[in-house]
């Protein structure tokens, strides 16, 4: 798993380029865990390169949701595969966390 941050106008964008499973996703807690993460208003994830998320991977999501909601900062998925996609669904969790088609709409969020 690799994961890229870029930063423009109060948005971090991560992208992430692999599979998100056990091993990775203490990277991906490590990178959401820093504190000026919530100097940010929005955190967008670009999954178009993520090919697999385990459990672990959505329970670092989850982890961090009420941290960045009592923040303010929106958190919010973008370019995301079917199959990916289909995990979040599964475990209702679409309902629960801002998934979109494009990285203009997350932006625009």
């Amino acid at each position: 798993m690799k994961i890229t941050q870029q930063t423009s106008e109060n948005t971090l964008t991560l992208t992430l380029d692999g599979e998100l499973d056990a091993s990775s996703s203490v990277l991906l807690d490590t990178e959401l865990s820093q504190p000026d993460i919530l100097n940010n208003k929005k955190v967008l994830i670009d999954c178009q390169r993520l090919n697999y998320i385990s459990s672990a991977g959505l329970g670092v999501f989850i982890s961090h949701l009420q941290r960045f909601q009592d923040a303010g900062v929106k958190l919010a998925f973008y370019n995301m595969q079917e199959k990916v996609h289909n995990v979040f669904e599964i475990l209702g969790l679409d309902s629960l966390m801002t998934i979109v088609p494009s990285q203009a709409e997350a932006v625009a969020l």
